[in-house]
């Protein structure tokens, strides 16, 4: 089997080093042609998977052409950049697509899966996997779990197969709308999570975050069209503890450097990856008002991330809201 991974990003790298080491032939196809050159070179990513090492059977390329023919596509290319990039690749995008994606797009509020069936034309079986994986840690194979889901049922369950390893154990479902909202939702919680850290909150603090930012998750997405039980699973709950617990976590360090009195310009001055959780809550605003969603964790990120809300003030208002029942 072959296999593409689209984009040289950390996850991206991870999933290609985990496929290569199944015995798949993988190509990884780089934005940056000179990058990809470094990476076949020394055999490290540098940038965002720095002191793991890449089997020298993992080919980085920046050639549309040579990812032709793949039996699957694994694409991990941060949301807001994912319709230019698979627009300038359709053409070459032959097999089953799987999304790692996790983002809302901002213009359109669309799903990752929705974005590659426009552009693609409903012409590839098109999956979403997604689950608490923080890169590090799958690339230095501690044992982790996560899900994937396709509206084919047989599909999901036959690349449930592909990705399983005895360290990453992958379940399969259906509901593609709940997984990929789980995975995207999360985020803005992580950067309220880890404006709590940064504001020298407790356990207690974090434990509020977590239940309460599952619970306005979970009203979206049912909203949306999402099964609420998926909220509770491994894309869910599972995703949202990871990433707002995590040290490796990029939202939940965000968060803690905005309540350090970094300004957003300065923090993403000093950091190469994406911060999904930024432009996620611009998107997770809109459809809270679309679809006439409570979502009060959600709207104080989003005041505090464009609208330079004091986030001591945001705390002390999400905490004096009208009492009700859980």
């Amino acid at each position: 089997m072959k296999i593409t991974v689209i984009g040289d990003g950390g996850w991206g790298t991870t999933l290609a080093v985990l496929l290569s080491k199944k015995g798949y032939d993988v190509i990884v196809w780089s934005i940056s042609a000179e990058y990809a050159k470094e990476m076949n070179e020394t055999h490290i990513n540098r940038k965002f998977l720095p002191g793991i090492h890449i089997p020298k059977k993992v080919f980085f390329t920046n050639d549309a052409d040579m990812i032709k023919s793949s039996d699957v596509y694994v694409v991990s290319v941060p949301c807001q950049f994912l319709r230019k990039t698979i627009s300038s690749l359709a053409g070459n995008i032959t097999g089953t697509v799987v999304s790692v994606v996790k983002g809302i797009e901002n213009d359109t509020l669309k799903r990752p899966s929705q974005i590659l069936k426009e552009i693609l034309q409903h012409k590839n079986d098109i999956a979403v996997l997604s689950g608490p994986t923080i890169a590090i840690e799958i690339a230095r194979e501690l044992p982790a779990t996560c899900v994937i889901s396709a509206d084919n049922e047989e599909i999901a369950r036959k690349l449930r197969d592909v990705f399983s390893t005895d360290r990453f154990r992958v379940y399969s479902c259906s509901d593609v709308i709940g997984v990929e909202l789980g995975g995207a939702l999360k985020n803005i919680i992580a950067i309220s999570a880890g404006i709590a850290d940064g504001l020298g909150f407790g356990i207690n603090t974090k434990a509020a975050i977590l239940t309460r930012g599952l619970a306005e998750i979970s009203r979206l997405g049912v909203q949306m069209g999402a099964l609420k039980e998926t909220f509770v699973g491994s894309s869910g709950v599972g995703d949202l503890a990871t990433t707002c617990m995590s040290l490796d976590s990029r939202n939940r360090s965000f968060g803690e450097q905005i309540a350090k009195g970094n300004t957003l310009d300065q923090i993403l001055k000093n950091t190469q990856s994406v911060v999904e959780g930024i432009a996620t809550t611009e998107s997770a605003y809109q459809l809270a008002n679309e679809y006439n969603v409570d979502m009060p964790i959600t709207n104080q990120i989003y005041e505090v991330i464009y609208n330079n809300k004091d986030p001591k003030l945001a705390v002390k208002e999400l905490m004096t809201r009208t009492l009700k029942d859980e």
